[in-house]
């Protein structure tokens, strides 16, 4: 009993979870375009309800009270058609319906009525008409509200004659109630542009702090100013202070590292002041390719302490840099072929492109003999693949050779001088640039590099 009612409790649920989940595919996913959704849906709701309960009682109850008065004075006609005299009292008619009650009147010989006309779209006034003359006429008769010169006819089929009543549809009908649904639209459009107007305002400048996050997580130097309401200038103040404590940090790890980088460079100097100062020996040798090994690895670290933070982003064509790569790739008898599809322009950070493109290549040059660059613009982003045909990393093993200092013991395996932070530093100049790099199996059976750029 339990389970049956909890079962019947959960019906209702999933049955929402489906309709909420239907609107929220279909929902407009901008800020401006659900803030002018929350502004306007309540007007149109609201519109739409006067409106309909404008027709509901008053367009309806009007339209009401003017068919019984027309089906009145149609009554009022038969009844003096058959109690007048015959010769005298038809004239007399035909001029009381004229100027007392305003409607035409002919007297035609009997005949069939006609097959009924057609029925309107909007059906109000030939539902309520007939039914106020199916109450006050008692004979047939026939109705015509669909004639193109705005009257309403009416037959009556009488013992020795046919009533032909002409009225104008004004006088059994609401016809002037369409200027109050012009002036609700003209009303809603007035709002919809007033609403527009302020919401563009009041959304541009969240729209700005968004640019200059995204650029700033670029790196890519930007000029920003809060602007708009309080809240919104709240959080532009929020992203200048973060963002000028992140420069500041950058700064004075950039000064720190310079300082150590220094200090450490002075003391390799002197040992190979000191080696210089020695015999040529197998030791001294040794000892030499040591510090120079050393001096390597100092650089690699400090180059990816470091990054290129206080580098100035500039527009460059990397096709240039694809031919240098394919041409050192030669030097170094590596296979090399560039393909480039679109414009290979972008905005970045030239030098720290420049060693990412190039430790790339260095790791395919070090395993393949043949190296493959192509390189696509999709017009939102630039996607670079470096193929090789060497022996490739295992997939459980890619993620690990973007750790640094991390060393692959198996196919790849660094070389001697390499420290095992040329694939780390080239993702993290791929994100700072709000790019990725991924490692995949290659077409030509190594590994490829797919870096992709934002434009």
């Amino acid at each position: 009993m339990t389970i049956a009612f909890a079962g019947f409790l959960s019906a209702p649920r999933h049955i929402w979870r489906r309709i909420a989940g239907w609107l929220h595919a279909r929902m407009p996913k901008g800020l401006y375009a659900r803030a002018l959704l929350i502004v306007i849906l309540p007007i149109v709701l609201l519109q739409s309800a006067v409106a309909y309960f404008f027709m509901e009682r008053h367009w309806e109850a009007f339209t009401d009270r003017l068919s019984a008065a027309v089906a009145r004075d149609v009554a009022a006609v038969v009844d003096m058609y058959k109690n007048l005299p015959q010769a005298e009292g038809r004239a007399a008619l035909t001029r009381i319906a004229a100027y007392d009650l305003n409607v035409d009147l002919v007297i035609l010989p009997k005949e069939t009525l006609p097959a009924p006309a057609p029925k309107p779209f909007f059906a109000l006034l030939d539902r309520t008409l007939t039914k106020e003359l199916s109450r006050r006429v008692h004979y047939p008769f026939w109705l015509n509200t669909t004639r193109r010169d705005s009257l309403v006819e009416i037959r009556v089929a009488l013992d020795d004659a046919t009533l032909q009543i002409l009225t104008t549809r004004s006088m059994a009908y609401a016809s002037n109630s369409q200027y109050f649904f012009i002036w609700t639209a003209l009303a809603a459009i007035v709002i919809l542009l007033i609403a527009t107007s302020f919401l563009r305002n009041q959304i541009r400048p969240i729209v700005r702090l968004a640019r200059a996050a995204e650029e700033f997580g670029k790196g890519r130097d930007v000029a920003f100013s809060p602007r708009g309401a309080r809240e919104v200038r709240q959080a532009g103040a929020a992203f200048v202070e973060m963002k000028r404590r992140v420069e500041r940090a950058i700064e004075q790890r950039t000064t720190m590292l310079n300082g150590v980088s220094h200090d450490l460079r002075t003391i390799i100097t002197r040992f190979k002041l000191s080696i210089a100062l020695m015999g040529e020996t197998r030791e001294v040798s040794e000892m030499r390719r040591d510090v120079e090994e050393m001096e390597r690895m100092v650089e690699a670290y400090l180059a990816f302490a470091r990054g290129d933070g206080g580098e100035a982003s500039a527009r460059i064509d990397l096709a240039s840099g694809f031919e240098e790569l394919r041409a050192d790739c030669e030097r170094r008898g590596v296979e090399a072929h560039v393909s480039v599809e679109g414009d290979t322009t972008i905005v970045c950070r030239p030098a720290a492109i420049k060693r990412l493109l190039a430790n790339l290549v260095g790791n395919a040059q070090r395993y393949g003999k043949r190296i493959d660059i192509v390189a696509i613009n999709d017009e939102e982003t630039m996607t670079v693949h470096i193929d090789d045909d060497g022996p490739g990393i295992p997939v459980e093993r890619r993620e690990d050779a973007f750790r640094p200092f991390y060393r692959l013991d198996e196919a790849r395996t660094q070389d001697e001088g390499n420290s095992g932070l040329g694939l780390a530093i080239a993702r993290d100049i791929a994100r700072s640039h709000g790019g990725e790099l991924d490692l995949e199996r290659s077409p030509l059976g190594g590994l490829r590099a797919t870096v992709t750029l934002p434009l």
